[in-house]
């Protein structure tokens, strides 16, 4: 199932599924169909739900009637997860990523941090930050949480998964480089477009063998595949659950392959009306407008 949180003439954000080229309202659905409403109004309410409404919204996208449909192309996809409880990201975790840096691979998985509030939809622009222009993409597959799990192992661990999504890892290199970490730089508003969809587990086979592709302008400056991950999805989920509780809608990005803009010679930085396409086969495609320098707030 492809889980997409949408607007449809309205400022109200819903929650639907993704059949075919149309979007079926499960919310919208369950009413008419008499069934419980609740933790259908929002992505993250579903998961919180656990397997018993995830299995109810894949019933409702098979039962829905034709008023609870939409076209696909008529509605506006808004991030799958609006705000995911947190954002555990993996530095350095593709074997070609690091060796167009020139360094070893790490030894145990790099992780960090980026806040909630960079998340946006799949289709809406980044924002470049007034004060730094070296800004760069970064393909990512984003492992989406489905229960609360503590100190699990990695042969349990891909029961914990709900699913998988599209994310781009924006990053003000400027920052992250200077401030000697990576939070500030990683978690600019609009630096984390995630979606088009959360697509369920049971859709792929093996996420792990997914081509994952960048492109800015037309321009393909990413092409690698999942295979190439250092620590796959299993032995993250034991790593960071190890002192970090994982709970459901939190997501994973797992890392970026080769080709980001900050390694070329010379570098490629995002600017003003570069469109920037990040897709992984199976998943769907990112579609971010580059959007002009934020000014920054005035001194109070």
């Amino acid at each position: 199932m492809r889980l997409v949180q949408f607007q449809a003439n309205t400022p109200e954000v819903r929650l639907g599924a993704v059949v075919g080229d149309r979007v079926i309202d499960l919310l919208a659905t369950a009413r008419s169909s008499g069934e419980p409403t609740a933790q259908l109004d929002s992505a993250l309410s579903l998961l919180q739900g656990g397997k018993p409404i995830l299995a109810l919204a894949r019933r409702l996208a098979k039962e829905c009637s034709a008023m609870a449909s939409l076209p696909l192309d008529s509605v506006r996809l808004m991030a799958s997860i609006s705000r995911p409880g947190k954002i555990v990201a993996i530095g350095l975790n593709y074997r070609d990523h690091c060796v167009e840096q020139g360094i070893e691979p790490p030894t145990i998985p790099l992780i960090f941090a980026k806040f909630p509030t960079s998340i946006t939809g799949p289709r809406d622009p980044i924002v470049l930050p007034s004060d730094d222009a070296q800004v760069d993409y970064e393909a990512e597959l984003g492992v989406v949480i489905g229960e609360t799990v503590k100190r699990v192992k990695a042969g349990d661990a891909m029961q914990s998964v709900a699913g998988y999504l599209v994310l781009n890892d924006v990053s003000a290199r400027k920052w992250q480089f200077s401030d000697k970490q990576w939070v500030r730089g990683k978690s600019c508003d609009t630096f984390c477009p995630i979606g088009p969809w959360l697509t369920t587990c049971d859709e792929i086979s093996d996420p792990h063998a997914l081509p994952i592709r960048t492109r800015v302008s037309g321009q393909l400056l990413q092409d690698s595949n999942t295979s190439n991950l250092i620590f796959r999805i299993p032995e993250l989920i034991e790593f960071i659950t190890a002192s970090i509780t994982l709970e459901p809608g939190d997501i994973i990005a797992t890392g970026t392959p080769v080709g980001v803009g900050c390694f070329r010679t010379p570098p490629i930085y995002l600017k003003p009306g570069d469109v920037v396409e990040t897709e992984i086969e199976g998943l769907g495609m990112l579609r971010n407008r580059v959007e002009g320098f934020a000014a920054a707030d005035p001194p109070k």
